[in-house]
């Protein structure tokens, strides 16, 4: 796993608070109303608690696999960090997942929301979560289709009990993230959701402009990412 220094995360981190407070302040919001998630798949331990030390709180990794090797030590060091799975996730890995993670951004589909349920209720644990919209419809994507977005919430609230409070999205590469996030933040506000889980390092600026509640930023803040051969939790469409 990649190691940055910890200047270079503090400043990193700095750079993002700050860049943070300008949108909101561009958006008439308070800077408290952004939950900032650093991303920190492919970064070692030495990193995260670097950015613990700088008052970092929340987290984001994108395997299960590698939170399950990375995060117990560090939640036992660190009990008050919230760690958030913000990359898809496979209905085996369900149990891990609800075990792991405080915040589940990647629900996406009927049998996944069946085994977080069957587990929630097995482990007596309740983690936040996150339905995922392919705000896009990109074949490539993982998300519920915006049309479909509606029942299947419906589902996830009467059917299976989750406790689901926001809409997590990836907007197309290369299109203007505005209108994505906007449709975004319309199918939340009929619905009744408050959470919007929307911008990376790219575009978190934007998201926040157009609502976004939580931003998730990996690069700015611990830099480029060299990648390793992918855990075996991940499905080949998401290699």
């Amino acid at each position: 796993m990649s190691t940055p220094g910890g200047t270079g995360i503090a400043d990193g981190l700095t750079r993002v608070r700050e860049r943070i407070a300008a949108a909101c302040a561009r958006a008439g919001r308070a800077p408290t109303d952004v939950r900032l998630i650093a991303a920190c798949k492919t970064f070692g331990d030495d990193a995260v608690r670097s950015a613990i030390a700088c008052g970092q709180s929340a987290f984001g990794e994108n395997y299960v696999q590698e939170a399950k090797a990375k995060w117990p030590a560090l939640k036992e060091d660190h009990p008050q960090t919230e760690l958030h799975l913000i990359g898809p996730l496979q209905s085996n890995k369900a149990r891990e997942a609800v075990a792991l993670f405080d915040v589940i951004h990647s629900l996406d589909r009927p049998s996944l929301a069946k085994a977080l349920s069957r587990q929630c209720d097995s482990q007596e644990r309740r983690p936040v979560i996150f339905v995922q919209v392919n705000i896009g419809a990109e074949p490539q994507k993982s998300g519920v289709l915006p049309q479909e977005a509606d029942a299947f919430l419906s589902s996830c609230r009467d059917l299976y009990g989750l406790n689901v409070t926001g809409l997590m999205c990836i907007p197309p590469a290369g299109e203007p993230p505005e209108a994505h996030f906007d449709h975004l933040a319309k199918i939340a506000a009929r619905n009744g959701l408050t959470e919007l889980s929307m911008g990376m390092s790219s575009d978190y600026g934007v998201a926040i402009e157009h609502g976004a509640t939580c931003v998730r930023v990996g690069s700015a803040i611990f830099g480029n990412r060299s990648y390793p051969t992918p855990p075996s939790d991940v499905p080949l469409s998401a290699q």
